[in-house]
């Protein structure tokens, strides 16, 4: 029998046997699988996305290698100018003539700064051209008017993926930290410097790093989504730094004085003249010079690239890199993401699978409004207003009508380096970014590109997204039954609308404005719901580390949320059958990842690990105990007065 603080999750799941559904559903469903699986060497995890996610790699891979060789066939310039990409990344001879030279410019740029008044005097450029810096903005719609966009003042993030990873007793960080070190003293002699130099700006950039890590932000924090919204006046924010020119940073970049900007990172705001000031700036410096050349370097050759790989491959525990040309392929599928996700929507999803999803998106939105009606724990006033919301609720099926104006604007010269060619672009991107301060926020843009195997939903628009990449099996197919298909995209589409009532999704109303619509007393219950749903997950074991319970709380109020919604839609039909319901939603959630990136999921993912969705949301719900007819003493049972249901 499970102990309650390992409850379904039957201890650590990464190493489990088959069981019986009443034990554990995720190994019922998943454990012969487990058993055999094995992660590809050039992949972090395996499982029911990452499937998908090869799926679609051979299938857009083996279309760009024909188109490459029969250009004619490419349709649309945008789509062109990928293929053109792809082929440059592939020709490792034309390259490797180049080598380091495309890079030393813009090293040098760095190089050639001699104090803090003369990186103030460049600021702004070196922001259009996407340095690091010590603070810089980003463009997004304002939390609070979302009708128009607003510049955000963020501050930076550090060299390992969270604060974690620097803990004194945190071996991983030390192991992590050693090899961006190495990568970076061997990427620094490769273009030009002294075993010497190269290891004293490396020295430099680390100490500057540690020097951040008390300051940013946490995982955990940033989970908290609406608390980046620190609005400050700006004549007060230019302020705020005797040793940044604040004014300079923002103005320079977006050409208008704001009356405001958001402040992302307060803590940061506030240390920033304790972080940069003329004592650290040769730290500084360095820093901007190591970070700069470790996250472009692969943009050289194919010599560059195996070095800045150590480093991946030691974040991530893949056996080895990706070939050059699934490395082609995926920068050219990065960098026109929305132009290839529309291709990829038209050829393998079309208009009628789009319609056919779409309809069953506004099936679940209903039982949702229906949910929210009998709910007995709300308020009339605010299952009105809650109402009013998913009557607002934007619908985004499969890909795009219509390409980003953006781009139109991206060009690719096969005569040039492929670094020249993505800083290029890179920079065009930015601009445009930057340009959006002065338009009105367009609504129509998607946050994921059709090829993607994802969904999201933005609580700032009010939208909610479904790609064509995870529209297919083992999630959805006409060959599974409606059950089978509730139990895994069914519970996507429920997932996301779920969010709308997350704990931060519930500070936005129908229009994605941050505003309160809630009685008091009803938010009272649903912060005690919120917390219920933290303590069932905070601490379980997993992969040698312990779930946070905060910091996936609102993705797991979606789950719980949406699977309850999805079985509700399921029992509408003749057919339902919890059985395939409950054992897709399972098959949905196999995953198998190596060490390091479960540690790193861990530090700073969202979303709780995979096999323990699977088996904590279904415990519940009543409905899976009947299926499988799960009693006490059973594993996978759970007191009924331990079973949260928010939604």
């Amino acid at each position: 029998m499970l102990t309650s603080k390992i409850m379904g999750g039957a201890g650590d799941l990464t190493d489990g046997k088959e069981t019986s559904y009443k034990d554990n559903l995720y190994l019922a469903v998943n454990g012969a699988w487990q058993e055999k699986a094995e992660v590809p060497a050039d992949k972090s995890s395996a499982g029911a996305s990452m499937d998908l996610d090869i799926k679609i790699e051979k299938e857009l891979m083996d279309d760009f290698q024909q188109l490459a060789e029969n250009e004619s066939e490419v349709e649309g310039n945008e789509f062109l100018q990928a293929i053109k990409l792809y082929r440059l990344a592939k020709n490792t001879e034309f390259l490797k003539k180049l080598h380091e030279k495309p890079i030393l410019n813009d090293l040098q740029r760095i190089e050639d700064l001699t104090s803090l008044q003369d990186l103030n005097h460049q600021l702004a450029d070196f922001g259009k051209d996407n340095f690091f810096l010590p603070t810089n903005i980003w463009i997004d719609a304002d939390m609070k008017d979302t009708k128009h966009n607003a510049a955000y003042v963020d501050g930076i993030d550090l060299i390992l993926p969270d604060n974690t990873y620097y803990a004194e007793d945190n071996q991983s960080g030390k192991k992590l930290l050693a090899k961006y070190a190495k990568v970076a003293n061997k990427l620094l002699t490769m273009v030009g410097y002294s075993e010497e130099s190269a290891k004293e700006a490396v020295d430099k950039a680390l100490a500057f790093d540690k020097s951040l890590v008390p300051i940013v932000k946490t995982s955990e924090e940033w989970a908290e989504y609406s608390k980046i919204y620190n609005p400050m006046p700006f004549i007060e924010f230019v302020t705020k730094s005797e040793n940044i020119d604040l004014k300079q940073l923002v103005v320079g970049q977006i050409n208008a004085t704001p009356e405001k900007v958001i402040i992302v990172q307060p803590r940061f705001l506030k240390n920033l003249d304790k972080l940069v000031n003329n004592d650290t700036f040769e730290n500084l410096k360095a820093w901007m010079l190591v970070r700069y050349l470790v996250a472009n370097s692969e943009y050289l050759d194919e010599d560059f690239r195996q070095v800045t790989g150590e480093y991946e491959l030691a974040l991530s525990g893949a056996k080895e890199l990706q070939n050059r040309t699934k490395f082609a392929y995926h920068l050219a599928e990065d960098k026109f993401d929305e132009v290839i996700g529309i291709y990829y929507g038209k050829k393998y999803f079309g208009e009628k699978a789009k319609a056919d999803v779409r309809g069953m998106v506004e099936r679940m939105i209903g039982i949702y409004k229906q949910r929210l009606t009998d709910n007995t724990w709300l308020s009339q006033a605010t299952k009105d207003k809650a109402i009013l919301k998913l009557n607002k609720i934007v619908i985004k099926v499969g890909y795009p009508d219509k390409i980003q104006e953006v781009f139109k604007q991206l060009k690719i010269d096969e005569s040039q380096s492929l670094y020249n060619n993505i800083t290029q672009i890179d920079r065009t991107v930015r601009q445009n970014e930057l340009n959006k301060f002065s338009k009105p926020v367009d609504r129509t843009v998607w946050l994921m590109p059709g090829e993607m195997v994802n969904a999201c939903y933005d609580p700032s628009r009010n939208d909610i997204t479904f790609p064509a990449g995870i529209l297919q099996a083992p999630f959805y197919s006409l060959q599974q039954t409606t059950s089978e298909n509730f139990g895994g995209i069914g519970a996507t589409f429920a997932h996301e609308i779920s969010h709308a009532f997350d704990n931060d999704g519930a500070k936005f109303d129908e229009y994605g404005n941050m505003k309160n619509w809630w009685t008091k007393e009803d938010y009272a219950k649903f912060e005690k719901l919120t917390q219920q749903m933290i303590d069932q997950f905070n601490d379980i074991p997993f992969s040698g580390g312990e779930v946070n319970g905060k910091l996936v709380v609102s993705e797991n109020i979606a789950d719980v949320g949406g699977l309850r919604c999805a079985i509700e839609a399921a029992k509408m039909d003749a057919d339902y059958s919890p059985k395939e319901f409950f054992i897709t939603w399972a098959k949905s959630w196999r995953f198998k990842a190596t060490p390091e990136y479960n540690e790193r999921l861990l530090a700073t993912d969202v979303h709780a690990p995979q096999p323990l969705r699977a088996n904590v949301m279904s415990q519940d719900l009543d409905e899976f105990y009947d299926a499988f007819d799960v009693k006490p003493g059973d594993g996978m049972w759970l007191d009924e007065d331990k079973r949260i249901n928010i939604w």
